[in-house]
């Protein structure tokens, strides 16, 4: 990874978040859709929109859409300290509902900025009711 200092809309700000969006993450991220992202030093929320190209026959968002969503959110969450992170090294995604016919809101907060590693919580909510649709759980080398 370049140096800070050489990285594109770093450290991640509500003025950088979508520069450094475009330059870190592939096409396919780009096509979950993700927007109207809200910053602030470890803590990140973003919308994931329903969309058709993302479920499943049922109609529900699959899982591993869910779970991109939440690493992406939850890098750029990480991307709002002082140093850039090296990569996510755990994930723990817990599914509470099916991800049906609403978009949803996916809020990353930094529990911890440690030396080596940092932590986070992320919690994917459907945007009108509120309610939990997805719980993880991230460990992010640094």
């Amino acid at each position: 990874m370049p140096a800070p200092e050489n990285l594109p809309g770093f450290p991640v700000t509500n003025e950088t978040v979508e520069e450094f969006y475009e330059w870190l993450f592939a096409p396919w991220v780009k096509e979950l859709g993700l927007r109207d992202f809200v910053v602030s030093r470890g803590h990140v929320i973003a919308i994931l929109p329903q969309s058709k190209k993302l479920e499943f026959a049922s109609g529900a968002i699959c899982g591993q859409v869910i779970m991109s969503a939440v690493d992406t959110v939850a890098s750029l969450a990480m991307s709002t300290s002082d140093r850039p992170a090296k990569g996510t090294v755990y994930q723990h995604t817990h599914f509470l509902r099916p991800a049906m016919a609403e978009d949803m809101q996916v809020e990353a907060t930094v529990l911890r900025f440690g030396k080596a590693s940092a932590f986070a919580e992320t919690k994917v909510t459907f945007l009108k009711s509120g309610e939990l649709v997805a719980h993880a759980t991230l460990e992010f080398a640094f």
